[in-house]
């Protein structure tokens, strides 16, 4: 679809989704200078094409670690396996890139049992994988919390409060009641409390203390997932960067601050930084590199991989 079906004030909402995703439509509307009753249309056009606000756990807040896989497979059995490991509950992204022939999954685990379980036993016993590379998530700039069409709608040099892939608190202990909103808000992050007491069998008191607790403790986080094909950004790309150790840091700050960047993590692997940005065409994209990342101290080299599909964009309910 064309960009020019999305004017200014549908983007402003989807900004201010973005900074409060259960924000009510009446503060929505004050703050924009609309009348609460557009701000509802135009939230249900937009449902129509497409667009989600998702709740997700903040796996550093949970105890589990974050890994990224980049598998080399046959280009006969790409798509499929990026199908398969869609489906699993322990992943929360999954992309399809380079010609067809390589798959980017990123996943959560709690034990390495777990991690071993897919890494040792799943993976090398599926012939058409031809190789993976495992990368531990160690600090993530940006992203970790949202999925990839929501960093577009940052302003230009603010940098959200993310999941920096570590904590030195305690793993936050769930209830039923907080495994059940996690699910329920994984699939809406919208839901009425009347909606999710029902589904918890709890009141609609209690569903707020249990949400007010999550947010503030920092376990609960609310993402826009929105296509940004329809404002006229036709290319995500995958940036593999190796960067001196000194500027790893800055680099990954700095990229945080791009609103071409939707995610940005320091990583175990060859490539210690990886990134994923979002662009309207390969001008688009050159024109990044030759004058944003160009200007950045200690980036040695830089590998691109241009998106084919996205398999899997949401994560998955606490497991």
């Amino acid at each position: 679809m064309d960009s020019v079906i999305l004017g200014d004030l549908d983007q402003r909402l989807l900004l201010a989704l973005q900074l409060d995703g259960r924000a009510h439509f009446s503060r929505i509307a004050r703050d924009l200078d609309v009348s609460e009753r557009t701000i509802t249309r135009r939230y249900q056009r937009l449902r129509t094409l497409g667009l989600r606000v998702v709740g997700q756990p903040v796996a550093s807040r949970l105890g589990l670690t974050r890994w990224l896989l980049r598998l080399h497979c046959t280009p006969d059995a790409a798509g499929s396996i990026a199908e398969a490991l869609a489906r699993r509950s322990d992943t929360y992204w999954v992309t399809l890139a380079s010609g067809g022939t390589e798959v980017y999954c990123a996943f959560n685990v709690r034990t390495a049992d777990q991690r071993n379980a897919l890494l040792l036993q799943k993976l090398p016993h599926t012939p058409q994988v031809l190789s993976v590379s495992a990368h531990c998530m160690l600090r993530i700039f940006v992203g970790a919390t949202s999925t990839w069409h929501a960093t577009r709608f940052r302003p230009e040099g603010a940098a959200p409060a993310v999941d920096s892939g570590t904590s030195t608190a305690a793993p936050l202990p769930l209830d039923p009641t907080d495994r059940t909103l996690f699910t329920e808000l994984a699939r809406d992050g919208r839901l009425t409390l009347p909606e999710l007491a029902t589904a918890a069998g709890r009141s609609p008191s209690s569903i707020q203390r249990h949400l007010d607790r999550l947010r503030g403790e920092g376990a609960l986080s609310f993402a826009v997932d929105f296509d940004t094909q329809l404002l006229g950004y036709h290319m995500t790309t995958r940036l593999w960067l190796n960067v001196t150790p000194a500027h790893l840091r800055t680099v990954g700050e700095a990229l945080a601050t791009h609103p071409q960047i939707a995610f940005a993590a320091a990583v175990t692997g060859d490539s210690n930084l990886v990134a994923s940005g979002i662009f309207r065409d390969p001008s688009d994209l050159y024109d990044y590199i030759d004058q944003r990342i160009s200007r950045l101290s200690g980036i040695q080299s830089i590998q691109t991989a241009p998106t084919l599909r996205e398999v899997k964009r949401v994560a998955p309910a606490v497991p």
